[in-house]
């Protein structure tokens, strides 16, 4: 198993991307730690996780708080001996479909503030204790529109691309410790329609166009892909076990291109 006798928090963890990734970690030998604002949804993956043989472990975090975010890692490190690996999966609802001439200037800061805010937070309580040990794995998440432009995500393109120099930025910081750092970027994943707060995204997106948000990912998936189509979950899922493990160990400062062929580096 490629995780075997690490520790994991997801902060997100009761969202589309996040608990497919905890549920990877798990698969791999992880003992994974579910942070997020609503227990119910961390409760029932942890019951499932459990339920398929591993070990999970699920607390009420709201990750745009330092006290909260600082008490949850002191607590994880108390009890399971240090952090291993982090990942930043948390969703905020943003403003996207909105041009320019009619973006407020508080819709447009929202989702800057409120991602740097939480992927700082959240990398900081974690790196503390990786030092102690001097190993770790900090994730992160972005999306192609860190490099993509257009009308109607100005913010939220700008969350992107800075959430990737963060991530870079941070790799040089933490790197004398031996923290590894890596941003994960996948584009839109279909699977998210009916699970995510991105679905109701896309759907507003989608009928300014006339269209439904399937139809909007499909034209996306056949003209705007290299394969043709968008990446999975079990794929991205699968990447983030990978990269967090010892076989990507010369890996760190690195975006991590999950889109289909949508971005090519």
């Amino acid at each position: 198993m490629l995780l075997e006798d690490r520790t994991a928090v997801i902060y997100g963890g009761g969202g589309t991307i996040g608990g497919a990734v905890a549920r990877e970690f798990a698969r791999q030998g992880a003992t994974v730690f579910l942070a997020g604002r609503t227990r119910a949804p961390l409760e029932r993956l942890a019951g499932e996780i459990a339920d398929a043989g591993g070990r999970a472990e699920c607390a009420q975090v709201d990750a745009l708080d330092e006290e909260s975010v600082n008490t949850h890692a002191q607590s994880v490190a108390k009890q399971a001996g240090g952090i291993d690996i982090t990942l930043n999966a948390v969703g905020r609802i943003h403003d996207q479909g909105t041009p320019l001439a009619g973006l407020s200037l508080e819709d447009f800061q929202q989702p800057i503030t409120e991602y740097t805010r939480t992927n700082f937070l959240t990398a900081k309580a974690a790196a503390r204790h990786m030092a102690e040990r001097r190993r770790g794995v900090i994730l992160t998440l972005s999306t192609p529109g860190s490099r993509l432009s257009g009308p109607g995500f100005l913010g939220y393109g700008v969350t992107c691309a800075a959430i990737e120099a963060f991530s870079r930025i941070l790799a040089g910081e933490l790197g004398g410790h031996n923290i590894r750092v890596v941003c994960l970027r996948p584009d839109m994943i279909p699977e998210a329609l009916a699970t995510s707060y991105t679905g109701e995204l896309f759907r507003r997106v989608a009928s300014q166009s006339d269209t439904t948000a399937e139809a909007l990912l499909e034209a996306r998936a056949q003209s705007a892909t290299l394969l043709g189509r968008l990446p999975t979950l079990d794929e991205v899922a699968a990447y983030a076990a990978f990269v967090a493990s010892d076989r990507a160990g010369a890996m760190t400062g690195a975006i991590a291109n999950l889109s289909c062929g949508s971005l090519m580096d």
